[in-house]
């Protein structure tokens, strides 16, 4: 039978559809106030001038980027259990072990926290490469008027990438209801559940687990 607007209708007056919207909103919020990270890693990087050193700091930020976010999560829940090196070191330091992978309150800062050891590098090379861009002849003018490092990059650098910049924060804008429901799924408890369920987690619980196919559907097309 056709149901029409039924799943719509059913998730928006669910007690879900609030609980999930603001999770998604928040989080991609958080995440987007940390974008400049990768401004300010590759203006660090441009600035290195030994290229063997520049390399090597190159490498082990964009390494993170391609291993697989299973084996990092499972690295991250190793580290930070009761009896991991990240707890024992917490405890000596505070005499506390808190729950940082279990209890919602500290979720966000452990997703957040996972986003930018995973994606700061690699995000990183669009900017590295849209500095390469930038006329040299700029940048002798300024060392010519006396502008030290640091000037150069705030008169220099950074409004040559400008328009990189701004395209890809309108491009993160656009997926402002997206998120990495893989790192959220991963690292999901039944504690944490109230502030990690995003839209995308629930499509993937009501769809693949529970197998409610046109409900799940109906979530995807509202995303």
């Amino acid at each position: 039978p056709w149901l029409g607007l039924e799943n719509f209708q059913k998730f928006f007056g669910s007690y879900y559809f609030a609980e999930v919207l603001r999770n998604t909103i928040v989080l991609n919020l958080l995440a987007l106030c940390l974008s400049p990270l990768p401004i300010v890693l590759a203006l660090m990087l441009n600035e290195v001038r030994s290229e063997k050193y520049r390399r090597a700091i190159q490498t082990m930020t964009y390494l993170p980027y391609f291993i697989s976010i299973v084996v990092v999560v499972g690295m991250l829940k190793i580290l930070f259990a009761s009896d991991g090196a990240a707890m024992q070191l917490i405890y000596a330091i505070t005499g506390t072990r808190p729950q940082l992978l279990a209890e919602a309150r500290y979720f966000r800062g452990m997703y957040l926290m996972m986003e930018v050891w995973g994606c700061t590098g690699y995000e990183s090379i669009i900017y590295i490469a849209a500095m390469s861009s930038i006329n040299p002849e700029c940048i002798e003018a300024a060392c010519v008027d006396g502008a030290n490092r640091f000037q150069r990059m705030i008169h220099v650098t950074v409004p040559g990438i400008m328009s990189t910049i701004v395209i890809l924060l309108i491009m993160r804008m656009g997926s402002m209801l997206g998120s990495g429901y893989e790192t959220i799924l991963l690292m999901q408890t039944g504690l944490n559940e109230s502030v990690s369920e995003t839209i995308q987690t629930f499509v993937y619980k009501r769809g693949l687990q529970s197998s409610d196919f046109g409900y799940a559907t109906a979530v995807g097309f509202f995303q």
